[in-house]
């Protein structure tokens, strides 16, 4: 188990939080480097989801004819190279290009590491093995955050670390899962996208998921600075912490195999919307504490999204992660927007509240 779950919490970590999520993080010092104002730098950030929506829709097609093998290489490949291309990046059209193929990896990683599992780990081991190569993001994060502490200004050299740390994973990934080419899907594609059971509820969490959660994602960094008056410092510390606590996410398998998908996913909802508002309190210890509780809850409830899906479109994993994660990155980008125009027609309080009340409407599905 472990010579498959290691190397896939690597490439996990280097697809989403080096090759996805650290652009935020570093934004406004490639912004001030390349003169980018508030709007090019949102346009190149929003880039990121349309690659991702992109690559989780071609993923299942290309690991039905090539292998899961195969795909993990490619995510391997996009990642490096769009790494790269943002360290070098001497104007907005280089950087948007790099950051759109960095983002490309997130949704072929995914789908290709669930097949993976699928094909790799005994039946009992694979809801363990899902959630913890789910945690990747959150190992990735506990290095990104203290590397931007280290090197704020050297961002460039930033990204050159992330590209070799992310030769090194490729290369590990290469040599240790087998290469064999399983075929999950014997017919047409679009006949496989058919669950074996009810997948409407399943997309349906993931897009109230993905909708309420990307306020946390966007603006809670802005709100910790802008309103709580919170130092660079102690806003680094908030993602290191977010990031430390999603590794407990990785505990998701067992807690599933012990309480079920429907409790598991209540569970998840509760504490995710409590952490919205948690963090409007008074005092850096409700930020942590609002982080803490996010952090760990989100990579928990991905990770129970990716067993629902597995168990859902049993054998074709790939076609049902991609189908969760789709929905989940589609919210997220629904939600990155509507979230800004209500923050900015109303305030952060407010935005917050409201986003933590939809995220709990997600109680309301019916989990089967």
């Amino acid at each position: 188990m472990k010579k498959i779950i290691f190397p896939g919490i690597a490439l996990i970590a280097v697809c989403y939080a080096f090759g996805r999520f650290s652009y935020g993080l570093f934004m406004p010092e490639i912004s001030e480097a390349l003169q980018l104002n508030e709007a090019a730098s949102g346009a190149i950030n929003s880039g990121t989801y349309i690659a991702y929506c992109l690559s989780l829709l071609t993923a299942p097609l290309i690991i039905n004819h090539k292998g899961h093998h195969y795909v993990l290489q490619l995510a391997g490949i996009s990642a490096v190279l769009g790494l790269l291309g943002i360290a070098l990046s001497q104007n907005a059209w280089v950087l948007a290009f790099s950051v759109f193929l960095a983002g490309l990896s997130t949704g072929w990683a995914s789908p290709a590491l669930g097949n993976t599992i699928n094909a790799e780990l005994a039946p009992h081991l694979q809801a363990r093995g899902n959630s913890w190569i789910n945690t990747g993001t959150s190992f990735g994060i506990v290095v990104s955050g203290p590397l931007y502490w280290l090197l704020t200004d050297y961002w460039r050299l930033t990204y050159i670390i992330f590209a070799a740390i992310g030769i090194v994973v490729l290369l590990w990934n290469r040599r240790v899962i087998p290469a064999t080419k399983t075929l999950p899907c014997t017919k047409s594609i679009w006949a496989c996208m058919k669950p074996t059971r009810p997948g409407a509820a399943l997309l349906m969490a993931c897009l109230l998921t993905g909708f309420s959660s990307a306020i946390y994602w966007t603006f809670a960094r802005n709100f910790l600075t802008d309103e709580k008056g919170a130092s660079d410092s102690e806003a680094v510390l908030f993602w290191i912490v977010m990031g430390v606590m999603g590794i407990l996410g990785g505990c998701a398998g067992r807690i599933i195999e012990r309480i079920e998908i429907r409790r598991s996913y209540r569970l998840g909802i509760l504490l995710l919307s409590l952490s919205l508002g948690v963090i409007l309190l008074p005092s850096m210890t409700a930020s942590l504490t609002s982080a803490i509780m996010f952090g760990s809850t989100y990579i928990f409830l991905t990770s129970v999204f990716i067993v629902w899906a597995t168990r859902l479109f049993t054998p074709n994993v790939s076609i049902g992660i991609s189908l969760a994660f789709l929905a989940l990155g589609v919210g997220q980008f629904l939600g990155s927007s509507m979230a800004g125009y209500t923050i900015e027609t109303f305030s952060n309080t407010i935005a917050f509240l409201t986003f933590a009340v939809l995220g709990l409407c997600g109680l309301l599905i019916r989990v089967k």
